[in-house]
């Protein structure tokens, strides 16, 4: 069942991110990003799935407004995993159908996405739904400390 996240749901959601992920993040970090996030409404679209008998969120799709000088308006998806003790039961793939939905019905003209070259399942869950990979690049960070 969709709903949304809310900040008694860091655990879930951290767990996720380091089991589905790889992202090994502590719990106050993530109920922090949470509070903040959540609040951004215009900006961030997060919809989270809840296992209906013990409430508890084990999947979420997370995708910010993206506009730029030489695109129209789109969303660009930040996270979508699902704990892996309930992948393959069509989770992701209604995560993703919400979503779609969210952007169509507020004129929004495509969702883009950036996969790690190693995750080959997930290209190819992708690309069962209906998703074309249309660039490779490099990704390149500097970090403040």
């Amino acid at each position: 069942m969709f709903r949304e996240i809310n900040t008694a749901d860091a655990p879930e959601v951290a767990e996720i991110c380091k089991a589905a992920l790889g992202y090994d993040v502590d719990i106050e970090s993530v109920k922090r990003q949470i509070e903040k996030l959540t609040n951004d409404k215009k900006q961030h679209i997060i919809i989270g799935f809840e296992d209906e008998s013990t409430g508890k969120i084990i999947g979420f799709v997370h995708a910010q407004v993206y506009e730029s000088f030489y695109s129209d308006l789109g969303l660009n998806i930040l996270g979508l995993a699902v704990n892996p003790n309930f992948q393959g039961r069509g989770i992701g793939r209604e995560l993703m159908n919400k979503l779609e939905n969210y952007a169509k019905d507020n004129n929004i003209g495509f969702i883009r996405l950036n996969s790690a070259m190693k995750r080959e399942e997930a290209h190819n869950f992708y690309e069962h739904i209906g998703y074309i990979c249309d660039k490779v690049q490099k990704r390149f960070i500097k970090v403040f400390e």
